[in-house]
């Protein structure tokens, strides 16, 4: 199968060729569809309950709130693990599902189960949420909006929060790939009514009186339609309070012809929300922190991107004084990985194709052979488009392009070495000193007779580093979302250069490689017979003496062993994000 192969490709070089463009189309258009991230998102199949219950202590959350949705979920087919956190005023309930169930099909099974937990917690207690489709990397872009310098005294942290909150969170929440936009610092605005009790006492009036009559009063409403002369005019009752005046001019009651006003009870006035803490920055005060959440799965930098196309348009529409500033974005991190390992790939190809030019003694063969790395980058960049591997430090960072080109090393390497015997028995028959030049014909059976012989080695090669490979892809859980996109972008890469070995090489060898040969050593010829001159001694030693080489290989591999389960280990590589993170905890009481 293998000589049929390298048959057809040396005969139809135009299809070949045909090919190898249409190699380099797909890998550049799935390039720029590839999702790019730092590290590989290791967070599990999970949905997070969240109910608020600003009233409740912990006892009373895990009870009435906790319970209940603990008890609704476990049902759900497909769990793994469920767990929960139940503070004050907070509900937290983790639902850990098998990895190959959809997303949004937990979602909506929670939300079935959602209502039958409603109905068990006491009413007023809180409503239970399902948290958004995010991750633990979802948190890809922080922001601060505060005042420019000489409007400090003009906006307070109310104003600056409800800017956040009606301003720039309803434009960021409509980009592509952002699943939420959270809002913390500042105050959040309410108007509030200070009951006045003496006036109460005099006037006769209870609170659930004020209650009802703000609950009643502050609304709008529809009448249907009046017809009028072949016209439909529809009624519409305005009452919603838009101002603090509207507020005071509420009627709680009336007696006689004299109504009571709220404003004769109480004072209206703005206020803020009970909130549980506050954000600051560089030590310069409060500040009002907007986060970004990214969509599970999405591509960060593209995310990012939009994200700050859309703040520069925000922020021309911000009240004057006012600016947006980012302070945490993970485009820098994701831009310095990415460097990191595109400076690390670069400069290993350099040195293969160095080393290649060098060792070869070719200049045509050692570029034909390096070709071969970035063909099998983008096949392996469209296998990982395709199959949804995220291009990042851990998938990139494994990628050895010495292995990558072994296949075609040997082919070239063979028919290099076809070729200088054919021309040496041919000049020795002849008694000529010259070069000897063959037609395309023949160099065309040159490279296949060479690649025939030896292709099968090379495959069987490549097929025993794949099964190298077969324990990590076989990897599940938390190690197999860190571990396995490494291996299957090596065996996307291998398996691309295979293919190019059995096709691409021998065309691009028969076409290219020079069909002048001559019989005279060449540097590389120098530099492997100095290197053989080394060697030999050492191999002849080691054949006399088997058994001395053989126990220090043994001794070797005890003390390698020794060291290794002495050896600490982490789970992952120590990763530089440039960033300090500090968690302060009181404690109660």
């Amino acid at each position: 199968m293998f000589d049929s192969i390298i048959s057809f490709s040396i005969r139809n070089k135009f299809i070949v060729a045909l090919g190898t463009l249409g190699l380099i189309a797909w890998g550049v258009w799935s390039f720029t569809r590839l999702p790019i991230d730092a590290i590989p998102d290791i967070t599990n199949n999970q949905a997070q309950v969240l109910t608020v219950c600003p009233t409740l202590a912990t006892q009373e959350v895990e009870q009435f709130v906790t319970y209940p949705i603990e008890t609704a979920v476990r049902t759900i087919p497909g769990v793994v693990e469920l767990r929960s956190i139940s503070r004050f005023g907070l509900s937290v309930v983790t639902v850990v599902f098998e990895e190959d169930i959809d997303k949004y099909l937990i979602r909506q099974l929670l939300n079935e189960k959602l209502k039958i937990a409603e109905a068990e917690i006491p009413p007023g207690y809180g409503t239970p949420e399902l948290a958004p489709v995010s991750t633990g990397l979802g948190e890809i872009l922080h922001y601060r909006i505060v005042p420019k310098p000489g409007y400090e005294d003009k906006y307070s942290p109310i104003e600056l929060r409800s800017i956040q909150d009606w301003i720039v969170k309803r434009q960021l929440a409509g980009i592509p790939g952002v699943v939420e936009v959270n809002s913390f610092g500042g105050y959040l605005k309410q108007y509030e009514v200070a009951i006045k009790p003496e006036r109460l006492r005099q006037l006769g009036v209870s609170l659930t009186e004020i209650l009802t009559a703000l609950e009643n009063a502050n609304e709008n409403t529809g009448g249907a339609y009046i017809e009028k002369n072949s016209e439909a005019f529809f009624i519409r009752s305005e009452g919603l309070a838009r101002t603090i005046d509207d507020i005071k001019k509420i009627v709680v009651r009336t007696e006689g012809d004299t109504p009571l006003l709220i404003g004769d009870v109480g004072e209206v006035r703005i206020g803020s929300a009970l909130r549980y803490g506050a954000v600051s920055h560089n030590a310069e005060g409060e500040i009002v922190l907007g986060i970004v959440m990214m969509l599970k799965g999405e591509n960060a930098a593209n995310v990012i991107q939009r994200v700050k196309e859309r703040l520069a348009q925000v922020e021309q529409s911000l009240p004057e004084g006012v600016e947006i500033i980012t302070f945490l974005d993970r485009e820098k991190l994701v831009n310095r990985t990415i460097a990191t390992v595109r400076n690390n790939l670069i400069e290993g190809a350099l040195i293969v194709i160095f080393v290649l030019v060098l060792l070869v003694g070719n200049f045509r063969a050692g570029l034909i052979i390096a070709s071969v790395i970035p063909l099998s980058m983008l096949f392996a960049i469209g296998m990982m488009q395709l199959t949804g591997v995220t291009a990042n430090l851990m998938s990139m960072g494994a990628i050895d392009f010495g292995l990558i080109v072994d296949g075609a090393v040997i082919v070239v390497e063979a028919t290099l070495h076809f070729l200088h015997k054919k021309a040496g028995a041919q000049l020795a028959a002849s008694g000529g000193t010259g070069p000897i030049r063959l037609t395309q014909t023949q160099m065309d059976d040159a490279v296949q007779t060479a690649g025939s012989r030896i292709m099968r080695s090379s495959v069987f090669g490549v097929i025993i580093i794949l099964i190298v490979y077969l324990p990590i892809l076989s990897l599940t859980g938390v190690e197999g979302k860190m571990f396995k996109p490494m291996a299957e972008t090596v065996s996307f890469a291998l398996i691309g250069a295979l293919i190019l070995s059995l096709t691409y090489v021998p065309a691009v060898s028969a076409a290219f490689l020079n069909k002048k040969l001559r019989v005279t050593p060449t540097v590389a010829d120098r530099i492997i017979g100095f290197f053989q001159k080394l060697y030999l001694p050492t191999l002849n030693f080691a054949l006399r003496r088997k058994m001395l080489v053989l126990t220090a290989a043994v001794l070797v591999l005890a003390i390698a062993v020794g060291n290794f389960l002495r050896m600490g280990g982490e789970f992952i590589p120590t990763l530089d994000e440039g960033d300090i993170m500090m968690h302060g905890f009181c404690r109660p009481g």
